[in-house]
């Protein structure tokens, strides 16, 4: 029926829940103001992959039960990304370039994350976020982040992924 592309499933529900908690979360003012993440455009998105990253390392325990949700999400991020590029008033050329650099900075963020967390190097975390966030420089909030990226993969990795998918995810505070 015509009407139900109207509608918003539970699940589509579900995805924007968390998308938009992943969004708060990575605004919060501590990020900026007193780790120094830069506060642009890169910045912001930097922060918004950050946290996307840490939920997906959660949601690929569970094996395939949550592929679904988290390739939802994933585009739900990506369409997110495009339309606020043609915001900025970037060509239709130029947006499908930009989107596949994000993409490959978003793959490498992922995947140096991962690696970092899954060994338990802190150390480690911090290298990738002084490549990823801070550009190869010595941020002030090196340090602080990287104990703060390790509390909240903790965080997540305790939450049951039954919450996560239903899209009852409360974003996590800085301290």
């Amino acid at each position: 029926m015509i009407f139900g592309l109207f509608r918003k499933s539970a699940e589509t529900e579900a995805v924007y829940a968390v998308y938009n908690s992943i969004v708060a979360q990575s605004r919060q003012p501590l990020l900026y103001a007193q780790w120094g993440v830069p506060d642009t455009v890169t910045g912001r998105f930097d922060m918004i992959c950050l946290h996307l990253a840490l939920l997906f390392r959660r949601l690929r325990r569970e094996k395939g039960t949550t592929a679904e949700f988290s390739q939802a999400l994933f585009d739900l991020f990506f369409k997110d990304m495009d339309r606020s590029h043609r915001e900025m008033g970037v060509t239709d050329m130029g947006v499908a370039k930009k989107i596949q650099k994000l993409g490959d900075a978003f793959y490498g963020l992922l995947a140096h994350l991962n690696e970092a967390l899954d060994a338990g190097d802190v150390a480690r975390v911090e290298t990738v976020l002084r490549r990823n966030i801070f550009m190869g420089t010595d941020g002030p909030g090196i340090a602080p982040l990287a104990a703060y990226v390790v509390a909240e993969a903790a965080r997540l990795d305790a939450l049951p992924a039954g919450e996560i998918v239903a899209g009852r995810l409360e974003p996590g505070v800085a301290a």
